[in-house]
């Protein structure tokens, strides 16, 4: 499961890193994917916006059986 949601950040991080910002995947528990927000993003106010409606809504796009998207 790891490897197919490391697939789908990786489809996103170009334009994170178009920004000054990148994504790392922390790990995945229970349906739960664990990302670390980097450059830019980490402290960007828009940050919680980007996660939750740009990586969460894709990666439960393609992968239905995740639950949802955090930041640690």
């Amino acid at each position: 499961m790891k490897e197919q949601v490391q697939a789908v950040i990786d489809k996103i991080r170009p334009s994170l890193q178009a920004d000054g910002g990148d994504v790392e995947l922390v790990d995945v528990e229970d349906g739960v994917v664990k990302v670390r927000l980097q450059g830019a993003c980490a402290g960007c106010p828009m940050s919680q916006m980007t996660l939750k409606n740009g990586i969460e809504r894709l990666v439960k796009k393609e992968l239905p059986e995740i639950k949802s998207v955090e930041s640690v």
